[in-house]
């Protein structure tokens, strides 16, 4: 049971490392000069990358959302994290660690929304380019943050 519980752990805290790390990195859209994330743009200017907050012909309602979303999927798989040690010490003997499951739930759900809408909205024949890193690891937190999911519905606290 110790070592599933590890396992559960490790895959909770790898899950908040790639939610963070595809929110923040700057790697979403990229082309030979550009790097475009949810925040901002790197343009590769006489050999020099320059940030800029301009991020162009982006609708702002659609940005929003997949910025707000992705925020709120780092927090949710935090709180979950959090709330997932407390249960250890509280929960009864027996029972499920179903509000773990529901803080992870809500995290998949807030990263699946910001990588959709991501997906559907923005570079829809646009500049060449092509999707970068904190993308892909925004898909794959999608993919591990509900494995985490579903493992906290079916985990049971151990009886003595």
């Amino acid at each position: 049971m110790l070592i599933l519980l590890a396992a559960i752990f490790i895959l909770h805290i790898t899950c908040i490392c790639l939610l963070l790390a595809a929110t923040i990195h700057n790697a979403w859209w990229v082309t030979e000069t550009m790097s475009t994330d949810i925040w901002g743009r790197w343009i590769l200017i006489r050999g020099n990358w320059s940030y800029t907050e301009n991020l162009g012909h982006y609708p702002q309602e659609y940005l929003q959302a997949v910025q707000a979303s992705s925020v709120l999927a780092c927090i949710f798989c935090i709180l979950g994290l959090f709330v997932f040690v407390a249960q250890l010490y509280t929960l009864p003997k027996g029972k499920r660690f179903l509000f773990t499951g529901v803080f992870q739930l809500l995290a998949w759900l807030c990263i699946m929304i910001a990588a959709s809408i991501y997906t559907n909205i923005f570079h829809k024949d646009k500049e060449p380019g092509w999707y970068g890193g904190s993308f892909i690891l925004a898909w794959i937190s999608v993919c591990l943050t509900f494995i985490s999911c579903i493992s906290y519905f079916f985990l049971r606290k151990k009886k003595a």
